[in-house]
């Protein structure tokens, strides 16, 4: 057997400007342990530039906490030890059009089961032909569906940029994801959407653009949220049930003023019969451990995909619980949900409530 290939974090310099351009990365020596294939894919934000491994050490530890036998795939070798996994498909500096030209091949050597895409960021550092860089997406989604017709396709919204003007190119860009990824799912296509713009802030970066160890953690958990939702995307649990990210249990005693919370309902984007929403929550005047929030549809509108929020319906009436990493929340704090919907005709507006724990 080969001896493993270690790649040393390339020293982050002004050329940084680009996510990962300076950032090394070299063939996979395959691990595999006969569990279903997910392919990681994307750029140097897949590859962990800044934390050696990024998201995927989390997301491996989660999902071997749950009970889940995965095999990650890709013709890319690195990360920690802690990482039991170390093969990947992330590409420092690449684009969207970069990914698209090798992905065939790809998909072909490792038949993923699943694919983790976050893709788009080189496209706005570059300013790429950033306006049309939805259909690059849309196009290599196509082809990732064309070369694993049944694979589960978990598509990303791009994480926060630092820069103003970066970061308002990105909203652009991820504003037009979630209609790509309604015309896949109404091709018949298994293709999921996943807002991780939303699980991080600009806190959560080290140099303006890749993720701090915290921030690519937040990234593995709703990674990790969103395919425990799509059944068979990642097996089905073993013998160890432990939960990898419980939420916090109630207090025995309220805290002091009580526990409180708000919601505010914001349209993010409309389509002909369809919508996204998010619901932005907020804790009141003393920290809560959980959250619950409720509203009733007006107009025959049914929640097709959530994130950050289990969420369920019951005809008109709609209830989203916290996800096991988004509950605890200090005082004045936010965190953010959302989903897509089929909208049949109106599309009025709901008004929230929300109850703390």
């Amino acid at each position: 057997m080969k001896s493993k290939r270690w790649f040393p974090l390339a020293a982050v310099s002004a050329a940084l400007v680009l996510a990962g351009a300076v950032a090394g990365a070299g063939p996979a020596v395959a691990e595999s342990n006969g569990g279903v294939r997910v392919m990681p894919l994307g750029d140097s934000i897949t590859e962990g530039t800044q934390v050696p491994g990024g998201y995927r050490i989390g997301l491996w530890q989660r999902l071997n906490a749950g009970g889940y036998r995965v095999d990650l795939v890709g013709s890319q070798f690195n990360g920690p030890a802690t990482l039991g996994d170390h093969d990947h498909e992330g590409h420092p500096g690449w684009r969207i059009d970069q990914i698209d030209a090798n992905i065939t091949g790809w998909l072909g050597a490792t038949t993923p089961r699943t694919v983790l895409l976050h893709i788009g960021t080189n496209d706005i550092l570059q300013n790429y032909n950033v306006s049309s860089a939805p259909n690059r997406l849309s196009t290599l989604i196509d082809h990732i569906t064309a070369a694993a017709p049944n694979a589960d396709v978990f598509v990303a919204t791009i994480i926060p940029l630092s820069s103003a003007s970066q970061e308002s190119a990105a909203r652009v860009f991820n504003a037009a994801i979630p209609g790509i990824v309604q015309s896949k799912v109404n091709a018949g296509k298994h293709v999921h959407l996943v807002d991780m713009h939303a699980a991080l802030t600009t806190a959560d970066l080290i140099d303006g653009i890749h993720p701090t160890a915290t921030g690519y953690d937040k990234m593995a958990a709703v990674w990790y949220a969103a395919a425990r939702a799509v059944p068979g995307s990642i097996g089905s649990t073993g013998s160890t049930t432990s939960s990898p990210t419980p939420s916090t249990p109630p207090p025995s005693t309220p805290p002091a003023g009580g526990a409180a919370c708000t919601a505010a309902y914001a349209l993010a984007g409309q389509w002909s019969g369809g919508f996204q929403a998010t619901v932005t929550v907020t804790a009141g005047g003393a920290p809560i451990s959980g959250w619950t929030v409720g509203w009733q549809f007006a107009n025959g509108q049914t929640i097709t995909q959530s994130w950050n929020a289990t969420v369920t319906a019951n005809g008109a009436a709609v209830t989203a619980r916290n996800a096991g990493y988004n509950g605890s929340l200090n005082a004045g704090a936010s965190t953010q949900f959302g989903f897509l919907a089929n909208a049949p005709g109106a599309n009025s507006t709901p008004t929230p409530t929300c109850t703390a724990a």
